[in-house]
């Protein structure tokens, strides 16, 4: 049996969500490297050590490592695949976590970026979606086909909180409507409101790489830049994209992690038009109930919940 060895490298702050993202995706038997969690056992057990071997002194200064295996073969790439995607969340929504860096031993760099694309297949998702990632070919038949690039940029459908957005917007989006997107990553939930029948989309991202992704996906789709805006920016302190961004949106959809939408629920209701709806997702379990109370606390009336493999999403008006 051949074994894949995992390294997550983050910041001290990172460890703990980097480890309870792994359980997420069902990776167990972590082993975590911490030079704080070291340096206080060094000092709180004084009364057993004299002397410290200058080897492993040197081997944990700044490590805040996460260390994982997985048996090699294609359930391997599945999770290595899954651990980059939730990792560009995090990166994302917490940049303070860097470098969250996935490093493996035991296989080739040239094997993984050869292989990995195996392991996105078209996928259903809802009553009327087909996500088809770029370089497969797929009959949509009755359904609504989307076509992705998705790089390593988070929002391929294959994660749970994705998949909760859109079986939603499929239900709510109706032609004519305006969406806002809020962290569009690839622009997965704005594009395919746009091929539901939205009329127009704004997107937006933190990320300035989502820019050019989220416009080559549009791309892909049909849909040009007269119907759909792509900007990089944070919306709670960026004026000017406040500014360009406007309001009076039908759908806005904030598929990011639950600190975030916490912060953005006070800020999103005035940008809804009357009877608009405010979908958000990527919200972890455990905090569901806390999220809830932010939306309630910021105006909102949650209309509908739901759950699927640990997460959890509102959809609200």
């Amino acid at each position: 049996m051949k074994w894949i060895e995992a390294h997550i490298d983050t910041s001290p702050a990172g460890l703990e969500p980097a480890a309870d993202m792994l359980s997420t995706l069902g990776i167990e038997g972590l082993v975590i490297e911490d030079e704080g969690d070291f340096r206080r056992f060094l000092e709180e057990n004084r009364q057993y050590w004299d002397y410290v071997d200058e080897a492993l002194d040197r081997s944990m200064a700044g490590k805040c490592r996460i260390t994982f295996y997985l048996e090699e073969g294609d359930a391997a790439f599945t999770a290595i695949a899954a651990v980059r995607i939730a990792m560009a969340e995090l990166k994302k929504a917490h940049p303070d976590y860097a470098p969250l860096l996935l490093t493996l031993d035991g296989i080739e760099d040239a094997d993984w970026e050869n292989n990995w694309r195996a392991y996105y297949k078209p996928m259903e998702i809802g009553e009327r979606l087909l996500v088809i990632p770029d370089w497969e070919t797929a009959e949509a038949g009755d359904r609504v086909a989307l076509r992705l690039e998705p790089g390593l940029t988070f929002g391929t459908g294959s994660h749970a909180t994705t998949r909760l957005c859109l079986t939603a917007l499929e239900r709510i989006v109706r032609p004519g409507m305006r969406m806002l997107d809020l962290g569009c990553g690839s622009g997965i939930l704005s594009i395919a409101a746009l091929l539901l029948g939205a009329e127009t989309a704004f997107a937006c991202d933190i990320d300035e790489k989502a820019v050019g992704i989220a416009y080559q996906n549009a791309a892909l789709n049909g849909v040009g830049r007269d119907r759909y805006t792509v900007r990089a920016g944070d919306i709670l302190s960026d004026i000017g994209l406040q500014r360009e961004m406007g309001s009076g949106y039908d759908v806005i959809a904030a598929n990011i992690v639950a600190d975030v939408i916490i912060a953005l629920a006070p800020a999103a209701r005035p940008l809804l038009a009357p009877g608009g709806y405010f979908l958000c997702s990527g919200i972890i379990e455990g905090r569901e109930a806390e999220v809830r109370e932010a939306l309630e606390a910021a105006g909102f009336t949650v209309e509908e919940a739901g759950q699927s493999e640990g997460w959890h999403s509102f959809l609200c008006r």
